[in-house]
């Protein structure tokens, strides 16, 4: 055999192993992905049907992940479960999560599609808190400098996060802080911010028309964590001067997908749409 056959077939060879090794890799993690949805656990027999893989190999894949406690197997129950070594790894995922950091792209691109001042807000002792900014190029535009505060019940942003608390802390936050009046245009009805916080659930997105600072406009949609909890709101803001009416459900339609962007960036979920 020539040096030249010889050395393509330990090419061969060697990209057929790497191949394995990847295929391999994507199984077990097809398994362990199966487990994360049924916390209470699966027979060997159910994982190997759900993933497509014949029980064998399923077994052998598990055990590999069990030595590095990826995987755990209960004998009473001939159940398999997630392991403590994938709580510690997602967890270490959890604390390097730098939402400012990571958005930082996507409001930049907020920014440059609409032409406005894109923000990312977070809600702290009942009102928004603003982390990070990415400012308009026009010479007239909305600024609100990271660390500024802004009220839940009559800020884009904050009311994008009301509409997805749960309704303890919704009464919480409307308790202790009220529904202050700022402009002529705040909403200070309860019901009429009830019905507000229904519509921005129903389309996703919500609007501050003046009602935290005359001649102000704000569209703002939640960005949401792993169980579809708000976690914080991204939101669009700009004079009322450019942001008209005819323009806002575009504005509205933008804000709403590039935030969904950014939930699935952080490892979140979107809550299931009404009526599911």
């Amino acid at each position: 055999m020539s040096v030249e056959n010889i050395a393509s077939e330990v090419t061969s060879v060697r990209k057929s192993q790497s191949s394995g090794q990847v295929q391999s890799l994507k199984r077990a993690l097809s398994l362990l992905n199966a487990l994360a949805v049924h916390s209470e656990g699966m027979t060997l027999t159910e994982l190997a049907q759900s993933v497509g893989l014949p029980p064998s190999t399923a077994h052998r894949l598990l055990t590999t992940l069990e030595s590095e406690r990826y995987v755990r197997f209960e004998p009473g129950e001939h159940l398999w479960q997630v392991g403590v070594q994938a709580f510690v790894s997602g967890n270490a995922f959890l604390r390097s999560r730098d939402i400012a950091r990571m958005s930082r792209r996507f409001m930049r691109r907020l920014m440059e599609e609409s032409g406005e001042t894109a923000n990312l807000y977070v809600h702290e002792g009942g009102e928004a808190v603003c982390l990070g900014q990415v400012e308009s190029r026009q010479l007239m535009r909305a600024i609100s400098r990271p660390g500024g505060k802004v009220k839940m019940h009559c800020s884009g942003a904050g009311k994008a996060i009301l509409a997805h608390m749960r309704r303890e802390e919704l009464e919480t936050i409307l308790g202790e802080h009220g529904m202050p009046r700022i402009t002529a245009h705040t909403i200070t009805d309860r019901a009429a911010l009830d019905e507000d916080l229904e519509r921005i659930r129903s389309r996703g997105f919500s609007v501050d028309d003046g009602e935290h600072a005359i001649g102000l406009r704000c569209v703002a949609s939640p960005i949401f964590d792993e169980n579809a909890r708000p976690l914080a709101a991204l939101s669009l803001s700009g004079p009322t001067a450019r942001i008209h009416d005819d323009g806002l459900e575009r504005l509205g339609r933008l804000v709403r997908a590039i935030a969904a962007e950014i939930t699935r960036d952080l490892g979140g979920v979107l809550p299931r749409p009404r009526g599911d």
